[in-house]
């Protein structure tokens, strides 16, 4: 009973229930994900890790859950990237986080099938 009291004492000033802001993000092309958009937001890291070792150990390219797939699917239609501001869906999320992002030291950004003219800021 002690116990019960306790959980709905925390839930009350913690503000449990109550809505919890997110970050407002530019999602890119959105619509259907490679995975449910909960079960992303939790895991990511742990299919992108696990992708990036089937890719340098094994040489499988292109799974489901690759960089590369993402970042086409999310990159900005403004500034055809997922950095560049809070507003863009990698760089956003991970401020909103406080978490450091530090794959696009190494990956590109923008989409695979971004035109060299887009990259540089023209029309295609």
């Amino acid at each position: 009973m002690r116990r019960i009291a306790a959980f709905f004492l925390v839930a009350a000033l913690t503000g449990a229930g109550a809505a919890v802001p997110v970050p407002d993000l530019d999602v890119g092309q959105g619509g259907h994900c490679v995975n449910d958009p909960q079960v992303m937001r939790q895991n990511h890291m742990k299919f992108l890790y696990q992708q990036r070792d089937e890719t340098v150990r094994q040489g499988i390219r292109g799974g489901k859950y690759s960089l590369a797939g993402c970042v086409d699917c999310h990159a900005s239609k403004v500034n055809h990237s997922v950095l560049g501001s809070d507003r863009n869906f990698c760089q956003g999320c991970h401020t909103y986080a406080a978490v450091k992002i530090d794959c696009f030291e190494c990956h590109s950004s923008q989409p695979r099938a971004l035109s060299a003219a887009q990259r540089e800021g023209g029309h295609p």
